[in-house]
C-alpha cells in the first residue's frame, strides 16, 4: 500500500459485525466468558480493548513494526518504555530533548536509579565518547525539539547495536508520513499522538512501536501492570484523525517553505531552524533520511522582550503548548514547553529568550504571512 492508502485501510478497517465502516467505540470495561479464561480475545480493558488495539494495529502498520501501543499521553509512553530498565542502569539522550523528557530522566527516573547523560546525537563519536559500561539505551529526538537537529537513525543505529544497546527514536516531529526510524535500524519508536496523529487539538495521546517480539511482551506487560492506557474514546478519535495524516501534512509543509522563506528574509529575525534549508547543517541527511521536512519552525528575534511583542500582535497563531494541530500554534520555549530545563543549561544548548517555536497549520498562507509580518514588524 502507498502512503494515503496506508492511513486508511492500515491495522483494522470497519466492523465485520455490521458492516460499519468504522472501528466502533467499544466503552466496555469487562467482557464476558464462556467459561473460566474462555473468551473471544478480551477480559478487562486496562488488558486490552477492541478500539484500542485497532488503533495499535494501524501505527504498527504505520511504522513497520511487530507491535504497537496506546498509551493515556506522550509521556506515559516514554515512562513505559524506560521502565523497560533498572537501578543502575545508564541511557543516552539527545542534548535538546522536549523538555518534559528532559524533566521525567533527571526528576522521576533518576530517583529510581537510572542514570541518563544528553549528548549531541548529530555527532557519532560524542555518542561514542559518552557509552558507559551500564549504557542500556540510546534515545533520540529527531529533528530534536526545539533546535530541529537531525540525527542520522541508521548511523547511530549502528553503534547501538555495536554495543548491543537499544535505540529508542520520538517520531512526534516528523510522523510515520515522512519518517519510518525502525526499517532504519530503531528497535522502538515513541510518538506524542497528540501532536500531528490527531491533529485536531482534541484529545492527548502516547504511543509505542516495537520491532520483535520480546519487546512487545516486555511493554505490554508494563501496559498492564501500570495501566497507563488511552481510553476508546480517545482512541477513536485518534484513528479518525490519522487517516487525514497525509493531507494535513502536505499542506503544512507547502506553508511552512513560504514562510520560512519570509523568516529568513526579514530583518527582525536573526536565525531561522528548520531542516528543508539549504544552509541547515543536518539538510542532505533530512533530505535522505526523511520524505518531508514538517511544520515545526523554530526563530530567534533577539530577547524576550522582542517575543513578547511579536505575540501581542498576533491574529491567526495561537499562543499555546503543543503542536502539530491544523490551526497554527506558536510559543517560547525558554518559558513554556522548555522552562523546566535549566536556564544556564538551555544557554548551552541555544535555546535563547528570543526563541520563538512555532507549528504551521493549514490556515490560507497570506493570513499567516500577513499575521507574522505584522508581529514582527511591532
Amino acid at each position: 500500500m502507498k502512503r494515503k492508502t496506508k492511513l486508511i485501510h492500515g491495522g483494522i478497517s470497519g466492523d465485520p459485525h455490521t458492516g460499519a465502516v468504522n472501528v466502533p467505540i467499544y466503552q466496555v470495561s469487562t467482557y464476558k466468558q464462556e467459561e473460566i479464561g474462555v473468551h473471544k480475545g478480551y477480559e478487562y480493558s486496562r488488558t486490552g480493548n477492541p478500539t484500542r488495539f485497532a488503533l495499535e494495529e494501524l501505527i504498527k502498520d504505520l511504522e513497520e513494526g511487530f507491535k504497537g501501543f496506546a498509551f493515556g499521553s506522550g509521556m506515559a509512553a516514554i515512562h513505559a518504555v524506560f521502565t523497560l530498565f533498572n537501578t543502575g542502569d545508564h541511557v543516552l539522550l539527545t542534548d535538546d530533548v522536549y523538555g518534559g523528557t528532559y524533566r521525567i530522566f533527571t526528576k522521576v527516573l533518576a530517583r529510581l536509579g537510572i542514570e541518563s547523560t544528553f549528548v549531541d546525537t548529530t555527532d557519532l563519536e560524542a555518542i561514542r565518547q559518552a557509552i558507559q559500561p551500564n549504557t542500556k539505551a540510546i534515545y533520540v529526538e529527531t529533528p530534536t525539539n526545539p533546535l530541529l537537529k537531525v540525527t542520522d537513525i541508521r548511523a547511530v543505529a549502528d553503534v547501538a547495536h555495536e554495543h548491543d544497546l537499544l535505540f529508542v527514536v520520538d517520531n512526534t516531529f516528523a510522523t510515520p508520513y515522512w519518517q519510518n526510524p525502525i526499517p532504519l535500524g530503531a528497535d522502538i519508536v515513541l510518538h506524542s499522538a497528540t501532536k500531528y496523529l490527531g491533529g485536531h487539538s482534541d484529545l492527548v495521546a502516547g504511543l509505542v512501536v516495537v520491532n520483535n517480539e520480546k519487546l512487545a511482551e516486555d511493554i505490554h506487560f508494563i501496559q498492564n501492570a501500570v495501566g497507563g492506557i488511552l481510553g476508546p474514546q480517545d482512541a477513536w478519535l485518534l484513528i479518525r484523525g490519522i487517516k487525514t495524516l497525509g493531507l494535513r501534512m502536505e499542506a503544512i509543509e507547502r506553508n511552512a517553505h513560504e514562510i520560512v522563506t519570509f523568516l529568513s528574509e526579514h530583518p527582525a529575525v536573526s536565525k531561522v531552524y528548520y531542516p528543508g534549508l539549504t544552509s541547515h547543517p543536518q539538510h542532505e541527511l533530512s533530505k535522505k533520511q526523511t520524505a518531508g521536512f514538517g511544520g515545526i519552525i523554530s526563530f530567534d528575534v533577539g530577547s524576550d522582550e522582542k517575543a513578547a511583542a511579536l505575540l501581542k500582535k498576533l491574529t491567526y497563531f495561537t499562543l499555546a503548548e503543543s503542536l502539530g494541530a491544523v490551526e497554527s500554534l506558536i510559543s517560547v520555549p525558554a518559558r513554556m514547553t522548555h522552562a523546566s530545563i535549566p536556564a544556564e543549561r538551555r544557554a548551552e544548548l541555544g535555546i535563547t529568550p528570543g526563541l520563538v517555536r512555532i507549528s504551521v497549520g493549514i490556515e490560507d498562507i497570506e493570513d499567516l504571512i500577513e499575521d507574522l509580518t505584522k508581529g514582527l514588524n511591532s
